[in-house]
């Protein structure tokens, strides 16, 4: 069995183990700029999500637009896009506030934002060691993961694919028709 069948099947029995959300959702995260934590199965139990790995001054930081517009598009089909601001490959802003204000003010993201985070190697936290397991690892900023709401299906875009790219809203409408 290859290195990403068996994590994929680990990521399956885990989330039949442990009721519908799999373990590498169960998992808390601060928001960013902000005090306040989530809990990504509470926060978005029952809905397909686009996972996306950000920095504040990378080539491809004018994705924001897009992915808000993917957002808003789906978002009343039990869809949400969660960014998780990252310095892994150094381009996001040392200070926070700076962070949010790009993401916020700049490019009117209203989707949730997380906190820096590793993301690559050793050090990535377990919703993406679980998506590299599964998929890819990011090789760069704006790595796409569009996830099933039980977290079974796990389809990886990189950076160069645009947020309204029609492969990667063909993965988000396969996950919402029934």
């Amino acid at each position: 069995m290859t290195a990403k069948l068996l994590a994929s099947a680990t990521l399956l029995i885990s989330a039949a183990t442990h009721g519908a959300c799999p373990d590498f959702l169960n998992q808390d995260y601060r928001k960013l700029h902000s005090t306040e934590s989530i809990n990504l199965c509470e926060a978005f139990e029952g809905k397909n999500l686009l996972i996306v790995n950000t920095a504040s001054h990378c080539g491809f930081t004018p994705q924001f637009k897009a992915l808000e517009a993917v957002y808003q598009q789906y978002k009343d089909q039990n869809f949400a896009v969660i960014g998780f601001a990252s310095d892994d490959f150094k381009q996001e802003d040392a200070k926070e506030a700076k962070a949010a204000e790009i993401c916020y003010i700049n490019y009117g993201v209203t989707f949730t934002m997380l906190a820096p985070t590793a993301v690559t190697g050793a050090d990535a936290n377990p919703t993406f060691k679980a998506l590299a397991a599964a998929t890819e690892a990011p090789g760069w900023n704006f790595n796409k993961y569009v996830v099933s709401a039980d977290g079974k299906q796990i389809s990886y875009f990189g950076s160069r694919v645009k947020p309204d790219d029609v492969k990667l809203t063909r993965a988000i409408d396969a996950l919402a028709a029934p």
